[in-house]
């Protein structure tokens, strides 16, 4: 095990190192798919360069990061700017461990809770979660993300997703482990990086209450969680006042990302659709989209309350099909995580050919893409098209991985009898 895990952290390391001294490196970067307004190395460095002009970052429509970001990014690029390809590597390295880590932890204590359950019934034995697995799923949740294409394109194109997903995976980490006020400050901080993360609070509040066993402990757990992230996150905004000295900052990083005023094309669904918006319905439907990125938290919290570690990976995987500014290094987040619940593969009805779809998707895309920009023989429909049935395979994969979720409660609850009280059985997913 050991052994395999060494061949596959150095895979990884390989891969994007070599693929970072190869010219390919400056075409990924430029990618649509790889690099948004909100997450690309080249407006950051751009920024960087008004910053130390004495220019404010936030008067234009280049700059995105956050103030303290902002002053991170200063520092790299000013003592280690030939060693930036190496901080991407080590951090893409650093969020495979914690995914790793978090799903080995993850995996004891869905085998342990499914041993000690007395409410399954007796032929339901044969699929129970046994701990000889877990170290497997922990090697395979690794593996996927330091060899998911996704992750290696976003890490060789230098989106700053990449610590994104290093802060997300961190909070996941310690989410698992029980550690709720550190996953406050940790969540706090990825939410003043991109906003969307704070959905990932309300997880937050369930691990805390797994351990709880009266109501006014749990309440006690929900306020102090919700008081640290709330005064973390308001520490950041204020110490990122006192660095630019205004309040702009709030406009060109949150604002652009609720209002979308950037429509380059991504892989998302907002860029086309505003494209092609009169203006007097824009507000509107600008909402829509943003509500529909949280609207699904509240009734998959209540489903999922007793499993919050897939409730993660839902909205992990709702935030890469619904944020304004998609890139796949979001979707590369959640897919790493699919093995953790592979004990629901077998109830999934639609792998295969969700599997075909995102990888024609992948294919296809800068196919398209090109037809499109360089020699105009197809147009903005064709890409869309292309985002469109990749953000529908998406979706076909959470429906299906939580279809299967209720399947599989359902047999270790009743059996796989068909009829109950004479009727036969219809699974819903409500």
């Amino acid at each position: 095990m050991a052994g395999a895990r060494l061949i596959s952290y150095l895979s990884g390391y390989i891969l994007r190192y070599f693929l970072f001294k190869s010219s390919i490196s400056e075409n990924i970067e430029k990618r649509v798919e790889v690099s948004t307004p909100v997450s690309s190395w080249k407006r950051v460095t751009e920024g960087v360069h008004l910053y130390r002009q004495g220019v404010s970052p936030y008067s234009g429509d280049v700059f995105h990061e956050s103030p303290l970001s902002l002053l991170l990014y200063e520092i790299v690029t000013r003592y280690i700017v030939d060693w930036v390809s190496l901080l991407f590597v080590l951090c893409d390295l650093l969020t495979a461990f914690f995914l790793g880590a978090a799903a080995r932890k993850c995996g004891k204590n869905l085998a342990e809770k499914e041993s000690n359950s007395s409410k399954f019934v007796a032929e339901s034995s044969t699929i129970l979660l046994q701990d000889s697995d877990v170290g497997k799923v922990a090697l395979i949740v690794e593996t996927v993300y330091l060899l998911c294409p996704f992750s290696i394109l976003a890490c060789v194109g230098r989106s700053t997703s990449v610590f994104t997903n290093l802060l997300l995976s961190l909070s996941f980490f310690c989410m698992v482990y029980g550690f709720s006020t550190i996953t406050a400050v940790i969540l706090a901080l990825a939410t003043y990086q991109s906003f969307y993360p704070v959905m990932l609070v309300v997880p937050t509040f369930i691990s805390a209450f797994e351990n709880k066993k009266t109501t006014k402990e749990r309440v006690y757990a929900a306020l102090l969680i919700l008081l640290i992230f709330v005064s973390t996150l308001t520490s950041l905004l204020i110490i990122s006042f006192k660095v630019v000295g205004s309040w702009d900052f709030l406009w060109s990083t949150y604002g652009t990302i609720v209002s979308v005023p950037d429509l380059t094309p991504n892989v998302g669904l907002f860029w086309y659709f505003f494209t092609e918006m009169f203006d007097h319905f824009r507000i509107f439907f600008l909402w829509t989209f943003q509500i529909n990125a949280f609207i699904y938290m509240l009734p998959l919290s209540v489903r999922l309350r007793k499993e919050y570690t897939l409730l993660v990976i839902i909205l992990l995987a709702l935030t890469a099909v619904f944020k304004s500014y998609p890139s796949v290094a979001d979707t590369a987040l959640y897919l790493s995580l699919l093995p953790l619940w592979k004990h629901l593969f077998p109830y999934m009805r639609q792998t295969f050919i969700v599997g075909c779809i995102i990888l024609s998707c992948t294919v296809l895309a800068p196919v398209l893409w090109f037809l499109w920009i360089y020699p105009g023989s197809a147009n903005a429909n064709f890409y869309f098209g292309i985002t469109l049935a990749y953000n529908t395979a998406q979706i076909f994969l959470i429906t299906d991985l939580l279809f299967a979720y209720i399947k599989r409660d359902y047999i270790l609850h009743h059996g796989k009898k068909t009829e109950v009280d004479g009727k036969p059985v219809q699974l819903e997913l409500r």
